[in-house]
């Protein structure tokens, strides 16, 4: 275990407000890293100033990946995670909200970071995305569900930029949650989705499983 995430810094900060300020410093980093057009000089002096913070920031690293924290409040967090996660630059990263009714949604934009067709997002992107939603439907607290089966069927490519996810239960057959869902943006529905997803008996996934 690594030190706790939540304890305040010596200048009063809060942890998550101070990680993610570095993390948003850096998703910058890769969207400007993928647009530049500036020249060689000044491409080769960037890289060494980025050089020299990795290399900062390694002073002090945990072994292997975040996985799940519970700070001094309680609350598990995922901050490692690639769509959730608050210290993953490559995280958009997704908020989900969660309706009375059991569905949920999250709007994002996507960025240059996130292209596959040019102007679009890649297909494995949105299935990312779609993953995580449907299964916030049948994750539940101390109860996680691990995805079974996801269909998509692209309908539409979905630009760059803002879009939406949602997602809903559609039935509940004992240990599996079946979802249904989709991604839009404001040419309309671009991609749904289908998934099944299953409540492990007894895994170590029960006690790993990232909040959605």
């Amino acid at each position: 275990m690594h030190s706790d995430p939540y304890r305040l810094n010596p200048e009063g900060m809060h942890p998550e407000a101070l990680y993610a300020s570095l993390t948003s410093s850096v998703r910058r980093l890769v969207d400007v890293t993928i647009r530049s057009q500036s020249d060689p000089d000044t491409i080769v002096s960037a890289k060494a100033k980025i050089d020299a913070a990795a290399t900062e920031l390694s002073d002090a690293l945990i072994p292997g990946s975040f996985g799940i924290e519970a700070g001094s409040d309680g609350r598990p967090r995922a901050w490692g995670n690639a769509v959730i996660g608050l210290r993953n630059a490559l995280a958009p990263p997704l908020i989900v909200h969660h309706e009375a009714d059991g569905s949920v949604w999250a709007d994002v934009v996507l960025g240059a970071a996130y292209e596959g067709p040019p102007g679009h997002v890649h297909g494995g992107i949105c299935a990312l995305l779609l993953d995580h939603v449907l299964g916030a439907t049948a994750h539940k607290p101390g109860r996680p569900a691990v995805t079974g089966t996801l269909t998509l069927r692209y309908e539409l490519g979905t630009r760059l930029g803002p879009l939406r996810a949602e997602a809903r239960v559609d039935r509940v057959e004992g240990a599996k949650t079946y979802a249904v869902g989709h991604l839009s943006t404001e040419d309309g529905v671009t991609v749904r989705a289908e998934g099944v997803f299953i409540h492990p008996r007894q895994t170590a996934v029960l006690d790993t499983a990232p909040p959605r």
